[in-house]
């Protein structure tokens, strides 16, 4: 029984990765979570977060130096743990900064002087469909292009539109003429992805959600491209834009609502012979929540259940809750096996090893820690505090080493005000270590 591998799990170890230096940034806000967002860039590291006083801030500095030049930019979050920010560097080494939005008008700001964030300034994109925006990401497109995607729209009511960024002109236009999902004003698409994949092609999954209460989440569903404009069903079959709920042949489970499948918990994973893998959860037929792997294989989604837990996780309506279970897409793990790892309300955290042949659980995996477990232990003592984590964006080029940003606050409270004053603002740390993934 998978229950039994969950505590033996528990009692593994590994080796856990090296911590090689921590870098005190400032005081942050720390009465809910929200996405913060670090960015190495060559010799530079760029950090933006909700200070202390919930003031959009960036901050900057040389690797090689632990003080930091700090800029506030005119944005206050407030409740929503929605409103996390985002941040790349263009071409011309200019930096863009999104964030702060949960149906609201696109905020975006971009420096003036290259990696100057004494520069920065407010600036539209297009112009046009930028009231309703939420969900932004910067990514780079198959020729390195700078992209930019979003949902304009809401729950119930969405569509994803994507963006390209001229870097001689700096100038922003549409990338795709339609957008890429549309829920025909009944329903809204939540998308994973795009994720890079074996062979530099891009693929998403999603699942449709017809409102606001989150147990309207339903059918699973897949598509690929090697463009990001031309996209394909695991079948192969070109897809028309916008991909609607009406193309059937996209669909990976149709997992009906109140099915115990949510947004934001469905992942992409790929075995060894390239072929991709989501990994996602729903209701068992005694109403239990397991996880689920689907695997396209010869062109059909095979799907196979993982665990055999027996509890159900209940959630409904709307707002930023949190999550009871969470889970990793697949990976090669030696010859002939994959491996997956959860963390569990009831069950804790763990991994499995799978066959790679059927998707069964072959047996509990020892991985080391993903993170050095000095830094495991919550600081405040204010009651229910957590520790958050944000991981790298860009990149430093150095062998074996990553960053991460490192906080604390208390869980998602339905993007509503807490009662009683909150708790002291958390340091906010960037962190270097090398090892483990």
């Amino acid at each position: 029984m998978i229950c039994m591998y969950l505590l033996l799990a528990s009692t593994l170890s590994g080796t856990a990765p090296v911590m090689l230096e921590t870098v005190d940034i400032a005081p942050v806000w720390s009465g809910h979570p929200v996405g913060f967002c670090l960015y190495t860039h060559k010799d530079i590291q760029l950090a933006a977060f909700y200070d202390a006083d919930r003031n959009m801030t960036v901050a900057k500095r040389a690797l090689e130096s632990k003080d930091w030049q700090m800029v506030r930019l005119p944005e206050q979050v407030k409740w929503d743990s929605h409103n996390s920010i985002v941040m790349t560097v263009d071409d011309k080494d200019h930096i863009h900064l999104s964030g702060n939005m949960h149906v609201n008008p696109l905020v975006y700001f971009r420096t003036k002087e290259p990696l100057d964030i004494a520069t920065f300034e407010r600036l539209p994109m297009v112009g046009d469909r930028e009231d309703r925006v939420t969900y932004p990401k910067f990514i780079r497109g198959a020729g390195g292009e700078l992209l930019f995607c979003y949902r304009d729209g809401s729950s119930g009511n969405g569509e994803e539109l994507y963006n390209i960024y001229d870097p001689e002109s700096r100038q922003w236009r549409r990338f795709l003429d339609t957008p890429l999902t549309s829920g025909e004003g009944e329903r809204n698409a939540y998308i994973i992805g795009p994720v890079k994949g074996p062979g530099n092609r891009f693929h998403i999954c999603w699942v449709w959600r017809l409102t606001y209460e989150c147990e309207t989440n339903h059918h699973l569903c897949y598509a690929a491209s090697d463009d990001l404009r031309k996209w394909y069903s695991g079948t192969g079959a070109p897809l028309t834009r916008p991909i609607t709920f009406s193309a059937a042949d996209t669909i990976v489970d149709p997992v009906p609502m109140n099915g115990g499948i949510i947004n934001g918990n469905t992942r992409l994973g790929f075995d060894s012979l390239k072929r991709p893998v989501v990994s996602y959860h729903k209701f068992d037929r005694k109403g239990n929540t397991q996880i689920y792997n689907a695997r396209l294989e010869e062109g059909r989604w095979a799907i196979y259940q993982a665990s055999d837990w027996d509890y159900r996780w209940e959630f409904s309506g709307g707002g930023t809750i949190i999550f009871e279970i969470r889970l990793s897409g697949v990976s090669p793990h030696g010859e002939g096996t994959l491996r997956q790892t959860y963390t569990h309300k009831k069950y804790g955290s763990g991994a499995w090893l799978l066959d790679e042949k059927d998707l069964r659980v072959l047996s509990p995996l020892k991985l080391p820690p993903a993170y050095p477990p000095e830094l495991g232990k919550v600081e405040s003592t204010f009651e229910d505090m957590a520790i958050r984590r944000a991981s790298d964006s860009g990149t430093s080029g150095e062998s074996g080493v990553r960053y991460f940003l490192q906080w604390e606050t208390l869980p998602q409270n339905r993007d509503k005000p807490r009662k009683g004053a909150p708790p002291p603002p958390s340091l906010l740390r960037v962190v270097k270590m090398k090892g483990a993934e």
